[in-house]
């Protein structure tokens, strides 16, 4: 599949950049990661972090998304924005980590303490990578 493809579904549509949609969004995903990180990651809070996490990073990738002018509905939708901007290493991750919410959310598994760890880590990496890249001009 292709960005192109989930246009033509109609799980994304072309619009004009949303500026502030995008600056909206990116202070959304810093409150979330500024909340969360005063939490400690316990066997019993990693699923809920998770989650988090990964609205954060989400809501980082949907900034960028309305940046440049594209309205996405579909999390999948996400990952292959990604791989159009040349991000396919962090397109890939954004799926993984997607696939692993979808498990919380909608299969009431959970993640653990380490594997937690790891991810949120690995998360805040790349929304450190993806903001000077993408939404440096945001403010």
């Amino acid at each position: 599949m292709s960005f192109q493809d989930f246009l033509d579904q109609q799980k994304a549509r072309k619009s004009t950049p949303d500026m502030q949609l995008a600056k909206s969004l990116v202070k959304m995903s810093d409150v979330h990661i500024e909340v969360i990180k005063r939490l400690d990651i316990t066997e019993t809070s990693a699923s809920t972090i998770m989650t988090t996490y990964y609205e954060a990073l989400r809501e980082i990738v949907e900034a960028i998304a309305a940046k440049h002018g594209y309205k996405v509905y579909s999390h999948e939708a996400f990952t292959h924005f990604l791989k159009e901007l040349g991000e396919n290493s962090i397109a890939d991750k954004f799926d993984r980590f997607r696939k692993i919410r979808n498990n919380i959310n909608y299969y009431g598994k959970q993640i653990d303490k380490a594997s937690a760890e790891v991810n949120t880590k690995d998360i805040e990496k790349i929304i450190l990578a993806l903001k000077p890249k993408f939404l440096n001009d945001i403010k």
